[in-house]
């Protein structure tokens, strides 16, 4: 989990666009 997080931080700001649709399709809410 603590990797998956590090991923989605690097992914906003590298990716923003996929990162949004990873978050959507995990149903999290920040």
């Amino acid at each position: 989990m603590c990797s998956r997080r590090r991923l989605l931080d690097y992914l906003k700001n590298t990716d923003i666009e996929r990162y949004r649709k990873i978050i959507a399709e995990l149903g999290i809410r920040k």
